[in-house]
């Protein structure tokens, strides 16, 4: 993906730090567009098509976790990065339970933000790219490229982390795929926040997979999941 063809919405309030952060991204060639409410964002989201959104959580009108939020139930698959000074466990948990593919605490590195957006971008273009991404689980069918579990009569839409992590478990049905290389492949880090978002995501697959009881998501404790598919 050639960056002069990605469109990266910028909700900041505060209007000096979000100048500089949109000056940064067009000098690396990125086409920015930049909004200081929730509101704001919102409606340039729902009136243009984004590539990439980076949003800070305490903004006025609608904050960042209820933009992110109406993004998601839009059935968008946008990444969505949060950076934000908001360093609570909880508000982190909470970043990832709305459908973000990163949290970001300020301050940080106008270069590592800028290597951040890259591999998000890189994942969510190999993705596009793999040929090998329908799997049969059960009833269901998954398509890691369109990012959709479907069964008849139905379809869900997931998150890039809720493909992600399916993805993973459904190239190793019915074995074991320890809890490190799920957080290093689909996280890139094993810390402890990340652990304590892989378990949130997995809550999410449950509840998305309950449409056929016969496939499951199993616990092993101390070592990782397994997806359990009917032969």
């Amino acid at each position: 993906m050639k960056k002069g063809n990605v469109t990266i919405l910028v909700c900041e309030d505060d209007v000096n730090y979000g100048m500089l952060l949109c000056d940064f991204l067009r000098s690396k060639n990125y086409e920015v567009k930049y909004a200081k409410t929730g509101e704001e964002g919102w409606k340039l989201f729902s009136s243009q098509t984004f590539d990439f959104c980076i949003l800070d959580v305490m903004i006025p009108q609608k904050n960042g976790f209820e933009l992110a939020a109406d993004i998601r139930n839009t059935g968008s698959l946008t990444p969505i990065l949060f950076l934000t000074a908001r360093t609570a466990t909880e508000d982190i948990l909470h970043g990832y339970a709305v459908g973000c593919d990163d949290y970001v605490l300020k301050p940080v590195s106008m270069d590592v933000l800028l290597c951040k957006i890259e591999a998000i971008l890189q994942r969510t273009h190999r993705q596009l790219m793999d040929n090998t991404t329908t799997f049969q689980l059960g009833s269901m069918t998954f398509d890691s490229i369109k990012q959709i579990l479907s069964w008849e009569g139905g379809q869900k839409h997931l998150s890039s982390r809720e493909s992600d992590l399916l993805t993973v478990l459904s190239q190793n049905t019915n074995h074991l795929v320890e809890r490190t290389y799920i957080l290093k492949t689909v996280w890139h880090d094993d810390s402890y926040f990340c652990s304590r978002s892989l378990s949130v995501y997995i809550n999410h697959l449950r509840g998305h997979l309950a449409v056929d009881p016969e496939v499951k998501i199993m616990s092993v404790h101390g070592k990782g999941y397994k997806i359990v598919v009917p032969e």
